[in-house]
């Protein structure tokens, strides 16, 4: 079947399998493998994507289900309006406060804190903590990641401001 889409401000059209994940489409027909393949099913939250504005585990849509609609990935989550490191806010945040080990989960992390973040620009611990539930991480204790997720809040992230927490830092002290 064709299968258009907007992934990352790109219209693509390709074909796939009736069957084929949408995880699958963007790692082996689009070459997007930020998208990581943790679980296939829906555990782990590691190919956490936007599809139209909202997080979802692409391993639990089909390609043909996006058919039609707009898929942010982290390989698209920078914009015009990033940082100067050229990253995304929350790219940046768990950068500079350490919310990754082996870096696998973290693409998934971060797309499901971006939105999170759109929907509640100043959560607290537990609300952070109760958006991430569905990403696993196996390696760190998520303080760092919740500590991530903080510093981007207070930097104004849910917008997509071009502050950094290392800058909100800096300002505040």
């Amino acid at each position: 079947m064709q299968v258009n889409v907007t992934v990352d401000g790109t219209a693509h059209s390709n074909e796939a399998e009736p069957r084929q994940l949408l995880v699958q489409h963007l790692r082996e027909t689009l070459g997007l493998t930020g998208v990581n393949v943790g679980c296939d099913t829906s555990n782990c939250g590691a190919c956490t994507v936007h599809l139209d504005g909202r997080s979802v585990k692409s391993c639990t849509v089909l390609a043909v289900q996006a058919d039609g609609h707009e898929v942010t990935t982290i390989h698209g989550l920078a914009t015009d309006e990033t940082t100067e490191d050229g990253w995304h806010p929350l790219q940046t945040a768990f950068h500079e406060e350490h919310g990754l080990q082996c870096g696998y989960c973290t693409p998934g992390m971060i797309m499901a804190a971006a939105d999170l973040l759109a929907e509640n620009p100043d959560p607290s611990e537990e609300e952070i903590r109760d958006g991430l539930e569905g990403n696993l991480c196996r390696c760190t204790g998520y303080v760092n990641i919740v500590r991530a997720v903080q510093a981007a809040a207070a930097a104004g992230n849910g917008d997509g401001s071009s502050v950094s927490a290392h800058q909100a830092e800096e300002v505040s002290a």
